[in-house]
């Protein structure tokens, strides 16, 4: 037998050798550049995998685009807020810690520098018992006599340079 590295001839019992994943039967000088083989590998004991069962979630309708639309922000939310706060006596900080919310966050939404983001709009509704929002009518959209379905073009007003 030929060793399957340097091609001399083995004398004696060839050494298989793991080179690169691959076995070889190599000569004494061949052995050392490869890891030798165990003539017995233990196999090892793979537990039958377990299926991990996902509960599943009832599919709901999807919401239209259109739909989250309805909703708009009152152009007086501002006030709103601050009277129904008022009303109620309390600062600023007592509004901000009963909805679990920075006081900063409460009186920048009071001067109408930014806009209540959905979840803080549905923490003060519901901490005030107030409504800020107002469902639009769809009778001011115009519909196009072409198109079965509205598409961002017939929304979108395009600027030209």
């Amino acid at each position: 037998m030929q060793c399957e590295i340097c091609g001399a001839e083995i004398r004696g019992k060839p050494i298989c050798v793991t080179i690169d994943n691959s076995e070889l039967q190599v000569c004494q000088k061949c052995a050392p550049y490869g890891k030798p083989v165990d003539k017995r590998s233990p196999v090892s004991r793979k537990v039958s995998p377990v299926v991990r069962t996902v509960p599943r979630t009832e599919k709901r309708p999807k919401k239209d685009f259109f739909d989250i639309l309805k909703d708009e922000l009152l152009d007086d939310y501002d006030h709103i807020i601050r009277e129904a706060r008022e009303a109620r006596g309390w600062s600023q900080e007592d509004l901000a810690e009963n909805i679990k919310e920075k006081a900063s966050l409460i009186k920048k939404i009071e001067r109408s520098e930014i806009v209540p983001e959905d979840s803080v709009r549905k923490k003060l509704e519901h901490a005030l018992n107030i409504k800020l929002t107002e469902r639009l009518d769809d009778a001011g959209q115009e519909v196009s006599h072409m198109k079965k379905d509205t598409t961002l073009g017939d929304i979108v007003k395009i600027k030209r340079k």
